[in-house]
């Protein structure tokens, strides 16, 4: 034994030595210890006890120590081999708990607190060193501090003494250059231009013109500068009727008095609804033309004035719908469906008045409330006047920019906030175009001076845009999300929409999303009242704020991003709701006009602070701040609109279960999500990531998948348009008890089934991966 173990010694050290046994034994007193060494060789093998010559180190041989290097070498290596195993098989053992996260079967069993894909030590190398990190609290602060009242005065100013900004034209070119430009001297990480080559309708060489024809002669009432923008050309001839608003329970109205409107031209106020809605419901009442006028009961101040507007009844280039308008884009020969086919013009209330006084028939309903003295809704049976519209707008080919400039991300600049506002305008465009346009450089300037200068660091970007030929029906905006769709549905989780963001002062009106209620209440919170020295916005619109939320139009640039592409939007502005801003969309939209609202400066400096403190948050927290549990609510609101009438469904054979059951499984998949996000480890990236994208897609998730986006573009179930929506639903629910015999019971049977599979789709696509979901309800 003794020569085997010199051997053993020999191999690894070089020397060969005994072993020494320790015995430690403490005395029954326990005041002493004592240890026993021995040097010796196994007793059982009876070899002596302590051999002095094992004492003493020999130098072996020069062949014998290689060899020595040679083991020790090898011995390295395995331990090394053995280290990578046991390393490995801990690695995988974590990732298995990772998937039970990922997938959204919601069995995640992680410390919250700690990230189970890295050690603590490789956590903390992560670390850059800079300026302390900044928690929400410091971050709201900071942000308050810097805003501006006087930079938003000066960029307001670029508007004064100009009188249009029309899309593509010079004045909209040198405005988009000086932004440019602006975003290039805040070190913003990307600047850029995005060109589209779009068709526009403008006016001709000479004005439009309305005249009265009666007895062989033809007197003219008017001829603007304004007009209509897609509007059909030519001259139309017909009977003037009055029809309020234009909205379709007017038109309704007078078709149950047994009033004719084949042929006629409806006479219309501005408000309530869009131009092209008034004209859509004109063209299908059976009218040839259109006028439309701003009501001095509405519109203060505004006798002599005509406003400019389109007649489209979309967004977007409607000569590209669904295709985005490149210059390399090989335009399909088609158009879009919402092209009016009948002449539309502007007019004065002060011509209006005229035309009234010439009418002989029935005075308006005292319920219209009309401005105009004489208001008549229609002429007398014996009368032979008639009204001749004459359009000479013409079609051009414009090149419009869009202007970008982002502030990338530090963990995903791959996910990014668009806040944006429309540049153009027919007019000065003060409140429509300029004070949205103030907001947007100011917040550039802050939030970058915030990350140059006071180490805020975003997990995402923020991309900032100003958009052309807005005036047109958000067509820059359109334009951009229909080149970019397949990118910006999966990246793009909000957008923050800072258009005709004063228009008042008395009142708050906000068009949002559901998923942005919550952080939109907790923001308001955050910014003081304007109007009062003291008190936030949230105390002036008070606890049931979401029930006076107004729904997206056509005319808000946020529409498309919403209806089209599926990106949660905000829009946030104050105005007065007893008394419309008289002059948007006019030529007296001045700087001067605008200046005579109370305390305008301090109002567009909360507007920015609202929208900046959204932007900051959605790239602040770990958590994506939307409220998907929101749509459960909603859904749920729909259930109960629906309820009454479940058995006239029955009764044509059909059931509201399914789409009910529909309901349920989105509301278990957001419980899903909830107890996922619960369970996980917020400091893990993977996770996060994977998390926030559930999220974030859950308004995508809500377009109609078995629809056309070139034939039916606003997919959203909740806020498009068209017969896919949940409101045409109920629509059609309730004629079924006033109008049964109108009810088409296929078209209601494919409403049921593309809804309800719509909202399960949405389910499925919440619970995560494709073995979590089924089709069963």
């Amino acid at each position: 034994m003794d020569h085997a173990r010199a051997a053993i010694s020999n191999l690894f050290g070089g020397e060969p030595m005994s072993y020494t046994r320790f015995s430690i034994a403490r005395q029954t007193d326990g005041d002493n210890s004592h240890v026993e060494m021995k040097l010796a060789a196994d007793d059982e093998e009876g070899g002596e006890i302590g051999r002095p010559e094992h004492l003493h180190a020999n130098m072996p041989p020069p062949w014998r120590r290689g060899k020595n290097r040679c083991f020790l070498v090898i011995a390295a290596v395995l331990l090394l081999l053995i280290g990578f195993l046991i390393g490995y098989l801990s690695y995988g053992g974590r990732m298995q708990k990772a998937s039970r996260c990922l997938d959204g079967s919601g069995k995640c069993e992680i410390t919250p607190t700690t990230s189970y894909l890295v050690d603590d030590d490789e956590t903390e190398e992560e670390e850059v060193p800079g300026p302390p990190v900044l928690y929400w609290p410091e971050l709201r602060t900071v942000l308050s501090d810097k805003l501006s009242a006087r930079r938003l005065e000066d960029n307001l100013r670029q508007r004064a003494n100009k009188y249009s900004f029309e899309a593509g034209q010079s004045e909209d070119e040198s405005i988009a250059s000086y932004i440019h430009d602006q975003f290039t001297s805040f070190l913003l990480d990307e600047v850029w231009n995005d060109e589209h080559y779009i068709k526009l309708q403008v006016k001709g060489s000479s004005n439009n013109k309305v005249s009265i024809l009666e007895n062989g002669e033809e007197e003219e009432l008017e001829s603007p500068d304004a007009y209509v923008a897609y509007s059909k050309s030519g001259s139309v001839v017909g009977k003037p009727v009055h029809v309020n608003y234009g909205l379709k329970a007017d038109f309704q109205k007078l078709q149950k008095q047994g009033v004719s409107l084949n042929e006629t031209i409806i006479i219309f106020r501005a408000g309530k609804i869009t131009l092209a809605e008034k004209v859509a419901n004109a063209e299908e009442a059976g009218a040839v033309g259109a006028l439309m006028y701003l009501d001095p009961s509405d519109y203060k101040m505004t006798d002599a004035l005509a406003p400019f507007g389109h007649a489209h009844l979309g967004t977007g280039d409607p000569f590209t719908p669904g295709f985005p308008s490149f210059n390399h884009t090989q335009f399909p020969p088609v158009e879009s469906s919402g092209l009016p086919r009948i002449a539309v013009q502007t007019i004065s209330s002060k011509a209006v008045g005229k035309l009234f006084r010439r009418m002989d028939g029935e005075n308006c309903l005292l319920e219209w409330n009309s401005g105009v003295l004489g208001c008549k809704v229609m002429l007398s049976s014996t009368s032979n006047m008639t009204v001749k519209l004459s359009v000479n707008n013409v079609m051009v080919d414009r090149k419009i920019l869009n202007i970008f400039g982002a502030i990338k991300g530090f963990e995903e600049p791959d996910r990014y906030v668009v806040i944006g506002a429309q540049r153009d305008s027919w007019g000065p465009g003060a409140a429509k175009a300029g004070v949205g346009t103030a907001i947007l450089l100011e917040l550039a300037y802050v939030i970058s001076d915030m990350v140059k200068h006071d180490g805020y660091k975003p997990r995402r970007s923020i991309i900032f845009a100003s958009w052309s030929a807005g005036e047109y029906g958000a067509v820059g905006a359109t334009e951009w999300l229909e080149g970019y769709s397949a990118t910006l549905h999966a990246k793009a989780f909000t957008y923050i929409n800072l258009d005709a963001a004063v228009l008042g002062f008395n009142d708050v009106k906000i068009s949002a999303s559901p998923l942005l209620y919550t952080l939109l209440e907790r923001t308001m919170k955050g910014v003081k009242d304007p109007t009062k020295d003291s008190g936030s916005l949230y105390d002036r619109v008070g606890s049931d704020w979401v029930k006076t939320v107004v729904p997206l139009g056509l005319d808000n640039a946020a529409f498309p991003f919403l209806a089209y592409s599926g990106i949660p939007v905000v829009s946030f502005g104050f105005c007065n709701k007893e008394e419309e801003y008289s002059f948007l969309g006019t030529t007296e939209d001045t700087v001067e006009n605008l200046k005579r609202t109370d305390k305008l400066y301090a109002l567009m400096r909360a507007a920015a602070e609202v929208a900046g403190q959204i932007a900051l948050r959605l790239t602040h927290d770990h958590e994506l701040f939307l409220d998907f549990e929101r749509y459960g609510e909603e859904l749920l609101a729909f259930q109960e609109k629906f309820l009454p009438y479940y058995r006239d469904v029955k009764a044509l054979g059909l059931t509201l279960n399914w789409l009910f059951f529909a309901r349920g499984d989105f509301q278990r998949a957001t419980d899903a999500l909830r107890r996922d996000i619960a369970n996980s480890d917020r400091e893990n990236r993977v996770i996060r990531r994977a998390l926030n994208d559930r999220i974030m897609k859950v308004e995508y998730d809500f377009l109609s998948p078995y629809l056309s986006p070139k034939d039916t573009p606003f997919r959203h179930i909740f806020f498009g348009k068209g017969s896919h929506t949940l409101q045409s639903l109920l629509e059609n629910l309730q004629l079924l008890r006033t109008s049964r015999d109108s009810v088409n019971v296929n078209m209601l049977k494919e409403q049921l089934a593309l809804v309800t599979w719509t909202i399960k789709g949405a389910a499925n696509a919440l619970v995560g991966d494709i073995w979590d979901t089924d089709n069963e309800f």
